[in-house]
């Protein structure tokens, strides 16, 4: 407790993280070692958890995945005695920090025959799980604690007889912003801050031909918008025109720092493997987007294989994927049909605003990772088959080889619901 006590003061007087490290109990998960010098962001200031901090940051994305465990299920009286078995109305009972010791994947502190607390006669209610051991509950292509929606059984069997590669596999195109400022497009005058020469004629034939340009927004708009010109204006400057990836860019791990007032994220923090060239670059919105060319092609590869050194990402471009991606980049493919690193990552959305569809790109790269079934719908089932999906993600081999190939396990989720619904239609 005292450490607890003396780690949040430190992290409000001390100055720098660095300085606190000698109040941390444990290391924190790999979901949130980037800000475990910050406290007060769980912890109250007698050293307890807030429960609240836990929805404050996963709350969207649980009610996004259609929690199948969320508290409200724990207050219902009928399942007062599941309370009995384990305190599953609160985020701490599974996920306990500093830990390392304990902890499983997905930062669980629980042991892996939790299902089994509950559900200890699932064998009796399925007979398709009968001599299935506790452990397999959590595998992947079976179940997941709080998101099934890539694994409830009628979209299991509407996507039951998908071929392995769909004929045709697009990815929606974005749409384009546009905001009208005064005096854009045209470029400002030399003393207004663009050097003049070779430079600023670099920087102005890039402007031009980027989508800042497109969308008439001129030089002015990001280096002037709110008073003198600023030769370096910032992030800032990115959010007014860009609320939606800013938002998503501080929920991951690449700008979580950022969002708790810390210092920009490095690769030198990363528990991944990065390249030492780049373990001291600041991951800011310029940081994967070149400030005048605004080039979304480079920012959707090249950016990320400036930084990530891990087996999965150097693996590649010896992929099949990104075979696809050049083809589509040479012009000799249609639009949408590559696969680039952001096609997984940072995957376009559709959503309904003003009563229009438009498509975004996801700007948390983390929010599809754990678990890694969250791929199947918003990412994999674009181009590939549900069945063929889940026995890939199933692999760890083909994560390794950036899932180039065919999937060497089988997952019988749709196999066991084609027989359970057959066996139900079967007159008795």
């Amino acid at each position: 407790m005292l450490l607890l006590v003396a780690g949040y003061l430190s992290s409000r007087f001390f100055r720098t993280d660095e300085d606190a490290t000698v109040f941390l109990p444990g290391p924190t998960t790999h979901g949130h070692h980037q800000i475990e010098m910050k406290c007060a962001v769980c912890h109250e200031p007698w050293g307890g958890v807030r429960e609240q901090s836990c929805i404050d940051c996963h709350g969207a994305a649980l009610a996004a995945g259609d929690d199948s465990h969320p508290k409200a299920k724990f207050t219902d009286p009928r399942n007062a005695d599941r309370l009995l078995a384990i305190a599953a109305d609160k985020c701490v009972t599974c996920h306990v920090e500093h830990r390392p010791e304990a902890t499983l994947a997905m930062g669980v502190t629980q042991p892996q025959d939790l299902c089994h607390q509950c559900h200890a006669e699932i064998a009796q209610e399925r007979p398709s799980h009968k001599g299935m051991s506790f452990t397999t509950c959590s595998s992947v292509g079976c179940h997941n604690y709080h998101d099934n929606t890539a694994l409830y059984e009628d979209f299991l069997a509407k996507h039951s007889t998908d071929p392995a590669t769909l004929l045709q596999a697009l990815l929606p195109e974005l749409t384009a912003k546009t905001k009208t400022i005064a005096g854009a497009g045209r470029a400002p005058e030399p003393d207004h801050g663009i050097p003049s020469g070779e430079g600023g004629g670099k920087i102005l034939a890039a402007w031009q031909g980027s989508g800042h340009a497109t969308a008439a927004v001129n030089c002015t708009a990001c280096h002037a918008a709110a008073g003198p010109w600023k030769d370096q204006p910032g992030q800032d400057s990115c959010t007014e025109c860009h609320k939606e990836e800013n938002a998503g860019f501080r929920e991951g791990l690449h700008g979580m720092r950022l969002a708790q007032g810390l210092t920009p994220m490095q690769p030198a923090m990363a528990r991944l493997p990065m390249k030492p060239d780049a373990a001291h670059s600041a991951l800011t919105c310029t940081s994967c987007h070149g400030p005048h060319d605004v080039d979304t092609r480079r920012a959707a590869v090249d950016s990320c294989l400036q930084c990530h050194n891990d087996g999965h990402s150097l693996a590649y471009k010896n992929s099949s994927h990104y075979r696809l991606w050049q083809a589509e980049l040479s012009g000799t493919a249609p639009a949408g049909s590559g696969v680039s690193c952001a096609t997984c990552h940072m995957p376009r959305e559709e959503h309904v605003v003003a009563g229009k569809s438009v498509v975004r790109p996801q700007h948390n790269q983390s929010l599809n990772l754990r678990p890694v079934e969250k791929m199947a719908r918003g990412v994999c089932i674009r181009c590939h088959g549900l069945g063929f999906t889940l026995d890939s993600l199933a692999d760890p081999k083909l994560g390794r080889t950036n899932f180039d190939g065919h999937p060497g396990r089988h997952v019988e989720s749709i196999d066991m619901v084609l027989r359970r619904r057959s066996s139900s239609a079967k007159p008795k």
